[in-house]
């Protein structure tokens, strides 16, 4: 499960992307070594503080070049890079293409087709369920974004009651994951949720769920910057299916980016919340005299 200390780092990062602030500011901040603090975040995001700060720096940077007159040169130095040189060798990098060239095609992309959530949106892969998915819409946002150039996004159009849920799942098969451990993660971005939550979960051939966690232990609630959140769970050798996604209940907006699948091996605790109630040793209160 991934630790208080990445999501304080995260948290921090976000709170000053535009700042001239690094690894001492947020060891400060959080209260650890630098070195712990490096270890532990490259450890469970897969990339070191820098090349997470720098690649979220450039995610800012392309949505000034689409949304904004900025020149090249004044974005580069808000997102604190040294020269215009710099910047654009880390946006091609990145992106494929220089901030110009990039800035000019997607110009013209947009004036082509509007990426709005209007609720006739279809993303690829993807697909809304829940409890009540009437009440609930999905979309693609190319404004706000963790990485690259767009993220999808849930959220309610109607009131769904305080049991009704939404959620932007999709399905695939087990098999090369069996007989694994496995972390999911991803990036999410909430606006006034009454409570939601990445989630996972594993199912054998007859459809049972033998593997689930769905945040519900550690939920999101309110109003939250991007941050991480991962997910470990089993797969058995009898699993059949793999179902995840992002699901919110009640009122509110959140945002996902950055989806990814991993093997991890067993000292990676696993966050499975089926069967976690402690049998006693042995019968109680057999007589219901207790």
């Amino acid at each position: 499960m991934y630790s208080d200390v990445t999501r304080d780092i995260i948290s921090y990062i976000e709170e000053h992307l535009l700042e001239d602030r690094f690894l001492d500011d947020i060891a400060k901040e959080v209260g650890y070594s630098k070195f712990h603090l490096s270890r532990l975040f490259k450890q469970e995001t897969g990339v070191t503080i820098s090349e997470y700060t720098r690649m979220r720096r450039l995610a800012v940077a392309a949505m000034y070049l689409l949304y904004s007159d900025e020149s090249i040169l004044q974005i580069a130095f808000s997102l604190q890079f040294q020269s215009q040189e710099a910047f654009t060798r880390s946006f091609k990098e990145l992106y494929g293409m220089p901030p110009g060239k990039y800035r000019k095609m997607m110009k013209a992309l947009s004036g082509m087709e509007e990426e709005g959530m209007n609720g006739q949106t279809m993303i690829k892969g993807w697909t809304l369920s829940g409890s009540h998915p009437n009440y609930y819409d999905v979309g693609i946002d190319d404004q706000i974004f963790h990485t690259g150039t767009k993220s999808g996004v849930l959220y309610a159009k109607g009131n769904a009651g305080e049991d009704g849920f939404g959620t932007m799942m999709q399905s695939f098969l087990a098999d090369m994951y069996k007989g694994k451990r496995i972390k999911m993660s991803c990036y999410l971005k909430t606006e006034k949720v009454n409570k939601c939550g990445a989630w996972c979960r594993v199912d054998n051939g007859s459809g049972d769920v033998i593997q689930f966690d769905n945040m519900d232990n550690r939920s999101i609630i309110g109003t939250s910057d991007w941050n991480y959140y991962s997910i470990v769970l089993d797969v058995p050798p009898e699993s059949a299916s793999i179902h995840f996604g992002v699901l919110l209940a009640g009122q509110g907006k959140v945002w996902a980016d950055g989806f990814k699948f991993e093997e991890v091996d067993e000292s990676v605790p696993t966050t499975n919340m089926l069967g976690l109630e402690t049998l006693p040793q042995q019968p109680i209160n057999l007589g219901f005299d207790e």
